[in-house]
């Protein structure tokens, strides 16, 4: 039972997934403006979108755990860690605080605050890289909690950094985040046509992750 009330748990993964999609929307326009060269903008869209997860994840970990996805709580409502109402309050608390973070960096930069991304990510590469950026993920959060739980900030916000790179989708890996950046049509969107593929495969790649590490975490010691 958490010490925590269940508003405040709410409003921290609201806040958390707001000041997440801020950071990744306002970091994408700030790179996108201040560099024509986009290997250069995506670099200063990754550096503080790490950064910021391993602040999110110490400060607001202790009180909601840090979710700020529904594929992480997707994945502890099937280890049985979260009621169903419960689950399903954190997602809509994740993307009601993701929206408002998009919203929320257009006045920062003085863009429209209502925007419909027109940025076509769609197709087979796009979703293989989205269920293996959600797959590692959640790989490093499950392996993170069970060997070095005080660690877990810093391996999210370094696989992220790390994904942004190494996956065709630059790692969305969040469904609250995607639907998030569908309301900006600045660097970091998706057309709101294209969010379906993205977040089936990032439930798909979260869920896989649970199978996988459900066995390769178990030690001789535990019953198969």
């Amino acid at each position: 039972m958490s010490e925590f009330s269940l508003s405040r748990r709410l409003v921290a993964e609201a806040l958390g997934t707001a000041m997440l999609v801020g950071t990744v929307v306002g970091s994408g326009i700030m790179a996108d403006r201040l560099s024509d060269d986009v290997a250069v903008s995506l670099l200063g869209n990754t550096i503080p979108t790490g950064a910021i997860l391993v602040v999110l994840i110490t400060i607001l970990g202790p009180i909601s755990g840090a979710h700020f996805n529904p594929a992480v709580t997707y994945v502890f409502w099937l280890r049985e860690e979260l009621g169903l109402a419960l689950a399903g309050a954190y997602m809509a608390s994740q993307i009601l605080g993701g929206i408002c973070g998009s919203l929320i960096a257009h006045v920062m930069f003085e863009l429209p605050v209502w925007q419909a991304s027109t940025t076509v990510r769609t197709g087979s590469a796009q979703w293989v890289a989205e269920v293996v950026a959600t797959f590692g993920l959640l790989a490093s959060i499950l392996a993170g909690i069970r060997f070095r739980e005080a660690a877990v900030p810093w391996l999210v916000g370094l696989y992220i950094t790390a994904a942004y790179w190494f996956t065709a989708s630059t790692s969305f890996a969040n469904p609250a985040v995607a639907i998030s950046r569908a309301f900006t049509d600045t660097f970091a969107g998706i057309r709101p046509i294209d969010l379906p593929g993205f977040i089936l495969a990032e439930f798909i790649g979260a869920a896989l992750a649970l199978a996988l590490f459900s066995w390769l975490l178990k030690s001789n010691t535990e019953r198969a």
